[in-house]
């Protein structure tokens, strides 16, 4: 059957769908055509489900029913996550004040700031446009995702929140929930499993060519240098990507609990591809 896969336009997601949509990883049940779209459009999108697959944030599931979460394809820090940056150092009270430059608003790392410090006054735009936007005084702190979490020095701004170890401490290790990959609940389970074992061995494919996949990967750069590419597609490309396992599971079903406490989101009922 031909399916439609939605991915971002980010490294770490090239290099997961690399041996998939190369053909190096074949597979008997499917064939994708894949849509790129930034993560906030892919999660719109899926409100009003449009793609069979697609990548979303983690947060974005309170919002889209149609879908299940796949095991394999998520994005997950290991005591690392978002972090907040800012031209100056500010205390914890000063930031919950600050007007905050945020990557959407169904973003993972929107909701794990809001657990953080409360809900706070912010501004969405492009997460590749809020580096410039802080470090030109637009906004008074920007929430950074994807490798601008790696490469905020170098474009003249400081680390002010670590949103990935708040998270770590308060979980006492769980990883850091961000992005996930989910199908149509209503392809049915064994469809979803198929797939699922399909996107795993692509991105197990990866792991075991790393030059190849990260020269594969390195077309969604946005010019940083493939060593800063590397360390990021290493640091979200990991052992909870191939398969979320229990850890995995249950961070994100921690995620939902603490911020349906904090009436962050609304109920729902979360679906999870069997095992």
């Amino acid at each position: 059957m031909e399916i439609s896969v939605g991915h971002t336009p980010d490294s770490d997601d090239a290099f997961m769908f690399y041996g998939m949509f190369t053909g190096k990883v074949a597979s008997q049940d499917f064939t994708v055509k894949h849509v790129i779209e930034d993560i906030e459009k892919l999660n719109r999108k899926a409100t009003n489900p449009e793609l069979d697959v697609t990548a979303v944030s983690v947060h974005a599931c309170a919002y889209i029913p149609g879908y299940t979460i796949l095991r394999s394809g998520g994005s997950f820090g290991i005591g690392y996550g978002p972090i907040v940056t800012a031209k100056k150092q500010m205390t914890l009270d000063e930031i919950k004040k600050c007007k905050i430059a945020i990557p959407g608003k169904m973003t993972s790392a929107f909701l794990l700031l809001q657990l953080m410090i409360g809900k706070f006054d912010y501004v969405e735009m492009n997460f590749s446009d809020i580096p410039e936007a802080v470090r030109d005084g637009k906004v008074d702190a920007g929430l950074v995702i994807h490798e601008t979490q790696l490469s905020y020095q170098q474009e003249g701004n400081i680390k002010i929140v670590d949103v990935g170890e708040w998270w770590d401490k308060e979980t006492g290790g769980l990883p850091v929930p961000l992005g996930i990959n989910v199908m149509k609940t209503n392809l049915g389970m064994d469809t979803i499993q198929k797939f699922d074992r399909y996107l795993q061995e692509s991105i197990q494919y990866g792991l075991d060519n790393l030059d190849v996949a990260l020269d594969y990967a390195m077309q969604y750069s946005r010019g940083k240098p493939r060593e800063l590419i590397e360390k990021f597609v290493k640091m979200y490309v990991n052992k909870v990507t191939v398969n979320m396992g229990d850890k995995g599971e249950e961070s994100i079903r921690r995620l939902f609990e603490m911020a349906k406490q904090k009436n962050l989101v609304p109920e729902f009922k979360l679906s999870i591809a069997i095992k």
